[in-house]
This record gives structure tokens, C-alpha cells and sequence, in this order.
């Protein structure tokens, strides 16, 4: 197949060694490489943020990443790339008219919209990877996203051919935006079970209990209440890694929120902050921590608790979005309400008391990790839906199709 991933704002070239790659860079970067190893012609579409970036690189993976030429050359927040959007599409229009892809699959809404103006007949997928509903139910008036950006889902929905959900909470977030039943199929995020395992290097620790939370340093993730929970393991030192570099740390504004609470805690002495570290010392540190938290205040998926069940580690985490999938109750690790520093403090006392039982949890997070979330099995799996959707007759799976606007 010839296919095209549209990426607008996150490319698979920062998840190579960037320190601030996220979540959707990583996954695109993979799940480009997994096609191409399966025989697939893949080009990824970015936008140009660098004017020195060339318009095209041929990966030693065996894909094709093209810069697009929308908006200036440089660094925007995706919150501001809307209006792009239309020479996004515009270039996009031209390149797949020269050369038709077989499938096009959209990664992130604004992709979509791009990809849906710019396709005509060829097949669209989606996979929204973040949903503004779910954004704006959090946040409120803190939402920084478009204000047309639910409607424009909205309109995805209707317009797409297929969505690749990445957990069960999303199907149903994705059904009340009037997505039908079967034009959604769950496929979740991967991890790279040859990089992220139980033996190999470790980061040095102290001898205290070593609790570890990893990611972004922004307050949905959940960071302060991991910190208000050490009071109730005093033995412990909480890690946070991620965030600006380190040198950064002192005026970083989040940071500076997190080491109040945690000075309000009376637990300043036990959070150390790592500030970012490179993606190749990531599993090193998963490895040094007694148990790995996730517990942001909503999640679309969730890298983080992967990653620790592949180096074996047990998780506590939040039971939100994706983290109810991939983290089993009991079994992998332990699911808390969200924003409940009480009861995530409960949950990591008994679970550094009890060694069997955190040893139990990491085996059992290996064998579920290798068995559903290795990268392989995603990619084949993605690949099903594109065989899927190109084998259902024209029009028979989607009878709504409206027109979708780039921008209102």
C-alpha cells in the first residue's frame, strides 16, 4: 500500500533522541517504521516548523517525512496552527494528485481537517489522539484550543472514513459526538518492548523506597497530588522526571508550584526533581523506582504506565481515559480516583509494604505489555483497519458525508 500519515504539528523526526518529543510523535514515528518494515510506501506530512529543515528526509527506517510549507518557518503552538490549516491542505491537494496514496491516515484534528479537504476519493482515517470535548470538561476556562475546535470534531466524525480510537473511553466520548458504532475500531498506543525491559541499566538511587512519576510538568497531570501523597509513605522520595532542562529547574513556573506543595506538605526534602532527560536514559530510570505513578486528572492513553509494565514495574494510576485499559486492577498495578491524594497515598503504603505482591504486579505488566502493546502488534493491527476500510464498497460504510471547512 501506499500510504500517508498527516501529522501536522507533531513530527516522528523530534521522537529521534528529542527530550521533548511527546506522545503522538513517538507513536507516528513508530507506527511509520512498523509499516515500512511491513512493505508499505509511507510518507509522513509535518509542518515545516524550521526554514532549515529540508523539504524531505528519507529515514533510515525506511519512510518519507515531507515539510510542509504552512505558517512560518518556525516553532507555533499547535493551539495557533488552525488557521494553516487551508495551505496545509492546499499543499497536501497537490502532492496527492501527482501521486495518489491508497489510504491517508490523520493523526490529531487538525490533520484531519487537512486531510479530509485535501483527499477527495481516497480513504480517510483519524485518529484524534486528544479530544476537545474531553479538554474542555476539564479545563474550562483554562482551554487554550480553538473555540470551533468540538464542532470541528464533530464534523470529522461525520466526514472521515474510519476513526482508530486508541482505548474503550474514547469510543465512547467519540459516540456522543455521533461517531457510529462501526466506523470506529480500538487500537491502542505501543511501547518498544526491545528498549523498555526489566534487565538493564539503572539510574543510581538512594536507599530510600523510590516512588517515580515521568512526563510533562503541567497541573492535569496530576504532579501535586503525587506529592501531597508522600506524606503518607514517610520512608519515601518521590523522582519527577521531565520538564525543562535542568539548569532550567529554578525559574521554571511549575516547578516553582510543585516545590510549594510540597513544602506545604512538610515533604520538601524527599521530591527531587530530574528536570528533562534524554528518551534513551528513560528506561534507566523506570528501572531505579519501586513503583511508577500515572495519575493525571484525564488521559487520551498514556504512554508512561507501558513503559513501566515493560521494564517491570508495578503502577499505581488514575483510573481516566486510556490508563483503564492498559493498567488491569489488581493484576499490573493499582487504579485510584483522580485529584484523591488521600487515597493515592493509601495505595502506595500498602503497595511499598507488601514486596510480593509489587513483584507479582511487574511480572504480570511484562507478560500483558508483550502480549498486547508491543509495537509489532499495533502496527499489524492499524494495517487491518486500512485492509478493512479499503475493502468495504465506496460510500456503504459512511451515507452522512457533509462538507467539513478547514476554518470558520
Amino acid at each position: 500500500m501506499r500510504i500517508s500519515l498527516v501529522s501536522e504539528h507533531a513530527s516522528p523526526l523530534a521522537a529521534i533522541g528529542g527530550v521533548d518529543a511527546g506522545g503522538q510523535n513517538v507513536h507516528v514515528a513508530a507506527l511509520a517504521s512498523g509499516l515500512a518494515a511491513r512493505g508499505h510506501e509511507v510518507t509522513v506530512h509535518t509542518r515545516r516548523d524550521d526554514a532549515a529543515l529540508p523539504e524531505e528526509v528519507v529515514t533510515q527506517d525506511g519512510y518519507r517525512v515531507r515539510h510542509v510549507d504552512a505558517g512560518p518557518a518556525e516553532n507555533l503552538p499547535k493551539d495557533d496552527l488552525l488557521r494553516h490549516m487551508p495551505a496545509f491542505a492546499s499543499v497536501l491537494r497537490r502532492e496527492w494528485a501527482a501521486q495518489r496514496p491508497d489510504v491517508v491516515h490523520a493523526h490529531f484534528w487538525m490533520s484531519g481537517l487537512a486531510s479530509v479537504a485535501a483527499a477527495g476519493d481516497v480513504p480517510v482515517l483519524q485518529t484524534f489522539h486528544a479530544l476537545g470535548s474531553v479538554k474542555r470538561r476539564h479545563q474550562g476556562a483554562a482551554d487554550t484550543s480553538p473555540p470551533q475546535r468540538v464542532d470541528l470534531e464533530r464534523s470529522l466524525c461525520r466526514n472521515v472514513s474510519h476513526v482508530v480510537a486508541t482505548c474503550s473511553d474514547e469510543v465512547f466520548e467519540l459516540r456522543r459526538l455521533g461517531l457510529p458504532r462501526e466506523r470506529v475500531s480500538i487500537v491502542p498506543c505501543g511501547v518498544d518492548t526491545s528498549v523498555f525491559t526489566p534487565k538493564g541499566p539503572v539510574t543510581a538511587r538512594t536507599e530510600r523506597p523510590r516512588l517515580l512519576v515521568l512526563g510533562r510538568l503541567v497541573e492535569r497531570k496530576g504532579q501535586d497530588d503525587a506529592v501531597r501523597a508522600l506524606a503518607a509513605v514517610p520512608e519515601a522520595e518521590l523522582v519527577v522526571v521531565g520538564g525543562p532542562p535542568a539548569d532550567e529547574l529554578h525559574r521554571d513556573p511549575e516547578v516553582l508550584r510543585l516545590r510549594a506543595v510540597a513544602a506545604a506538605a512538610g515533604v520538601a526534602d524527599r521530591v527531587c526533581f530530574t528536570g528533562a532527560v534524554a528518551r534513551a536514559d528513560v528506561p534507566a530510570w523506570v528501572r531505579s523506582a519501586d513503583v511508577v505513578l500515572a495519575v493525571p486528572w484525564y488521559e487520551p492513553f498514556g504512554i508512561t504506565p507501558l513503559e513501566a509494565m515493560a521494564c517491570g514495574r508495578p503502577v499505581v494510576a488514575t483510573a481516566v481515559g486510556g490508563l483503564i485499559d492498559s493498567v488491569v486492577d489488581g493484576t499490573t498495578g493499582d487504579l485510584v480516583p483522580p485529584r484523591d491524594p488521600g487515597r493515592l497515598g493509601e495505595a502506595l503504603a500498602a503497595l511499598l509494604a507488601d514486596d510480593a505482591r509489587r513483584a507479582a504486579y511487574g511480572a504480570a505488566g511484562v507478560r500483558r505489555v508483550r502480549s498486547r502493546y508491543r509495537w509489532a502488534r499495533v502496527v499489524a493491527d492499524t494495517e487491518a483497519v486500512y485492509r478493512q476500510v479499503l475493502d468495504t464498497p465506496a460510500g456503504s460504510e459512511n451515507t452522512d458525508k457533509r462538507p467539513v471547512e478547514v476554518v470558520r
